[in-house]
């Protein structure tokens, strides 16, 4: 099997034994054959091991590996790391993908290498049902919300060039931090019009963990953007660090409900510094002051 054309479909599974037939059996149904699936036991105390191998047994296209448990991002590594696809698709072990999702994928790589990632419309199901209404992608949106959730197809290659999920993000939300490592403003993305994934909903779940604690979130958003600020200069064509240094300087001569973007702006034109600003830049600059005051904020409690 030509590794050009293959997918490597990974399915870290930790705990959800109760949900891999399904998963993997979406899997199975792909009209498009030029896959393998990894699935990774990342240290699970039910009975994955028993099922992952009932699959590999069934189709050899299936393969499994097991792993001391070390987290999401470890787990979709160490699966990587052995996939000898030149595409990757995870999938989570509770989630579903249509039977076109990989093939309509491929179609799009086909007409153009050069296209960076692709997705698709998803739907929601298990304990809320119905279409999952994500923003439309835009990369200046991206820098300060995810707008791709985590099964999108993608180049191995880029997977090395980014050095892999950071396996130091064990809360969630690892998948927003690697789409940013890489994608960038110029890269092509594109969202196909099927319904191609099916992401579960269940009351207790990693995502609910961080949407239902507001530090928690606070702290990973803060931890991700600390990581990407070069990024966000670089698109913005601006020294945001010396900006956001010189914010943190002035905040006790303003305070938070106080100052405007305006006062933080004309301080920083004092020193020199000719910057024009749109109505979009001050929207986002905004949300940069409020990310590191509670960035600091917490240092501060520490």
């Amino acid at each position: 099997m030509d590794n050009i054309l293959k997918m490597s479909i990974i399915v870290p599974c930790y705990n959800q034994a109760q949900y891999l037939d399904e998963c993997l059996e979406s899997v199975l149904n792909q009209t498009y054959q030029e896959w393998e699936c990894i699935v990774v036991n990342d240290g699970s105390s039910d009975n994955t091991d028993e099922i992952a191998l009932q699959w590999t047994k069934k189709n050899t296209r299936f393969k499994y590996i097991k792993k001391e448990n070390g987290g999401l991002s470890s787990a979709r590594n160490s699966g990587i790391k052995n996939a000898i696809g030149k595409y990757i698709l995870p999938l989570d072990a509770d989630d579903k993908i249509s039977f076109d999702y990989v093939s309509e994928a491929m179609k799009i790589i086909n007409e153009n290498p050069k296209t960076t990632l692709v997705y698709c419309k998803a739907w929601l199901f298990g304990t809320e049902e119905g279409f999952w209404n994500l923003p439309e992608y835009n990369y200046c949106n991206l820098l300060f919300n995810n707008n791709i959730f985590c099964s999108a197809v993608y180049k191995k290659e880029d997977w090395i060039k980014a050095g892999g999920y950071d396996e130091n993000m064990k809360a969630g939300l690892e998948d927003w931090d690697f789409w940013l490592r890489i994608l960038n403003k110029d890269s092509i993305v594109v969202k196909l019009p099927l319904i191609g994934f099916f992401y579960r909903k269940k009351q207790v779940s990693m995502i609910n963990n961080i949407i239902n604690d507001k530090q928690k979130y606070r702290n990973i958003t803060n931890y991700i953007f600390n990581k990407q600020i070069n990024i966000v200069e670089d698109y913005f064509d601006l020294p945001l660090s010396h900006i956001l240094k010189d914010y943190i300087e002035f905040k006790d001569k303003y305070s938070i409900q106080e100052m405007k973007i305006h006062d933080l702006m004309s301080n920083y034109k004092i020193i020199g510094t000719e910057i024009k600003i749109s109505n979009l830049l001050k929207a986002i600059l905004f949300k940069v002051k409020k990310k590191i005051f509670h960035l600091k904020k917490y240092q501060n409690k520490k």
